[in-house]
């Protein structure tokens, strides 16, 4: 059969993410030695998805109101009164903590006169309009009005706050304004089977937010596959190997998929000219961008010299003993029998709509990507590293989010380190394409079969939403 009539098949030639993992020098848990990439076909994206304020709107009230996503961390609310306001598109809602034991969300709007409650996160003992001075006990309950007299058509037991379903994971904390949606643990389907990190073993280091002049689902493609990385990122070529990334997407788990790129290998574009030594003297050069970001930076001090390869031995080898080595040097924890995957490899996931967790047996980074309100043009990105803590015990307490200005370069934010120019990169492309959607004559944007499976699975999870 014609190689055409299996569109499903073709993969890029050289090793597979599989073929390192069985080169692995410790045993590589059963998660990622799953792989599963289920065809859903060839056709068009519709680009109205991208640029119009009626679809925005629409998937405001068919997808955002609808469907489970990330609110803030359980370690934001640690006290009772302790609340964060979450905002997406135009709704707002406060995520408090109404007990030792428990976490309820309410639309953060005053009944009254409709002025937003609160503003921001902090501790409050009820939830007090500042215009009129209605007020609301942390259950949602209404206390008495002020001038009750003069509101006798006010039932103070019918005018509760109107609430939204809350679910905790992992020390994250997930709404869902839809009171009839289906359970948190029947949303996430087969996902807690192949995410495997301790998440509520780590406490949120560094989180950053900015505005991003296109729109989030844009955004959102741009950090779910490696087809970009030749054109985008060449610096990575010699130690990225990124055509041989794997794309795990499942036609009957539709709120979730995968990608795992393997680090510490050459790309297939430049495999025939790049050694062992170009690989790891490169990779320390770029002090590889997602292991710095995953605070397993493999730095290169003034004077060192590289380690050497032993003969038969691969740069990929010697980069993950020389993680354990640092390891075993800065952390509390013991990694001697982690396998090299999870020192080194970049593994994303999605969980639909917007929760993108990165594995990994150290630290993890979370993307988040949202609607800046109902404008089509913009979005809000969001960057955050939930580290181990250096001793165990001791969790630091979570950072705040900074907001950067639009014009400020994510290379100028000295936290990132060497993230920081890399999703430069990343983000200078992104308001090109917002204006070239609208410029188009074709009707759709073309993907590819395999490396660009994880847009079309998350698309076709977004129509299946949309048209419900």
């Amino acid at each position: 059969m014609d190689e055409s009539s299996e569109p499903a098949t073709a993969r890029c030639p050289g090793p597979s993410v599989q073929d390192y993992l069985d080169q692995d020098s410790r045993p590589v848990p059963p998660a990622l030695r799953y792989e599963r990439n289920d065809y859903l076909g060839s056709e068009d994206i519709d680009t109205a998805r991208f640029t119009s304020r009626e679809w925005a709107e629409r998937e405001m009230r068919q997808v955002w109101r609808r469907v489970w996503q990330f609110a803030c961390l359980e370690s934001e609310i640690p006290e009772t009164g302790d609340h964060e306001v979450y905002e997406v598109g135009d709704d707002s809602l406060i995520v408090v903590r109404t007990a030792p034991d428990e976490i309820r969300a309410f639309v953060n709007v005053c009944l009254h006169r409709g002025r937003k409650l609160r503003t921001g996160g902090g501790n409050v003992s009820e939830f007090r309009c500042s215009f009129h001075g209605f007020a609301w006990n942390l259950d949602g309950t209404m206390q008495t009005p002020p001038c009750a007299w003069d509101f006798p058509h006010i039932t103070p037991e019918k005018f509760a706050l109107p609430e939204a379903q809350v679910a905790t994971w992992r020390g994250f904390v997930f709404i869902n304004m839809d009171p009839y949606a289906e359970s948190f643990d029947s949303y996430r389907g087969t996902f807690d089977d192949y995410y495997i990190w301790p998440l509520e073993n780590r406490y949120k280091s560094l989180h950053i937010g900015k505005v991003l002049p296109c729109n989030w689902k844009i955004a959102q493609d741009a950090f779910i596959e490696s087809f970009h990385v030749i054109a985008t990122h060449p610096q990575m070529l010699p130690w990225l190997a990124d055509a041989n990334s794997q794309y795990d997407v499942m036609a009957d788990q539709p709120n979730w998929n995968r990608m795992i790129n393997i680090q510490g290998a050459p790309s297939p574009h430049v495999a025939d000219s790049v050694t062992e030594e170009d690989v790891l003297e490169t990779f320390y050069d770029s002090r590889s961008f997602y292991a710095a970001a995953q605070g397993r930076d493999l730095v290169m001090q003034e004077g060192d010299e590289l380690p050497a390869i032993p003969p038969g031995g691969t740069a990929r080898q010697v980069l993950a003993a020389r993680m354990r080595e640092q390891l075993a040097a800065t952390s509390h924890q013991d990694f001697s029998q982690t396998p090299d995957t999870e020192l080194l490899d970049a593994i994303n996931y999605l969980l639909f709509p917007n929760f993108n967790p990165w594995g990994g047996a150290k630290s993890n980074i979370i993307y988040r990507f949202r609607p800046n309100g109902l404008d089509p043009d913009s979005c809000t990105a969001e960057i955050i590293f939930m580290s181990s803590p250096k001793k165990p015990g001791e969790m630091p307490p979570p950072v705040k989010i900074r907001w950067v200005p639009e014009d400020m370069l994510f290379a100028d934010i000295p936290e990132l380190g060497v993230l920081g120019p890399v999703f430069d990169q990343d983000c200078e492309n992104l308001p090109y394409v917002q204006q070239g959607l609208k410029a188009m004559r074709k009707p759709g944007i073309t993907l590819a079969n395999y490396q660009e499976s994880r847009i079309r699975h998350f698309n076709r999870t977004l129509d299946q939403w949309m048209d419900k």
